[in-house]
């Protein structure tokens, strides 16, 4: 069970990443980290750095949207 979840978390993070470059979802980055984040402790850390991340970017993107709405 471990070596399955340690193959298909590499796989989805390698999927991930040539998505990431290329246009498309981050969802298999993230999937790919979370399988290997329960084995290693560094792709936790690597997971978190995503995760604030993309909390960052959703927050500035929310802030945008809203100054853009109430600007009209």
């Amino acid at each position: 069970m471990k070596s399955l979840r340690i193959g298909l978390g590499m796989t989805f993070t390698l999927i991930g990443t040539v998505l990431f470059i290329l246009p498309g979802s981050i969802l298999f980055l993230l999937a790919g980290l979370v399988l290997l984040s329960v084995d290693f402790p560094v792709a936790r850390q690597w997971l978190k750095r995503c995760q604030r991340g993309m909390y960052k970017g959703a927050s500035r993107l929310d802030s945008i949207l809203l100054n853009r709405k109430l600007s009209r």
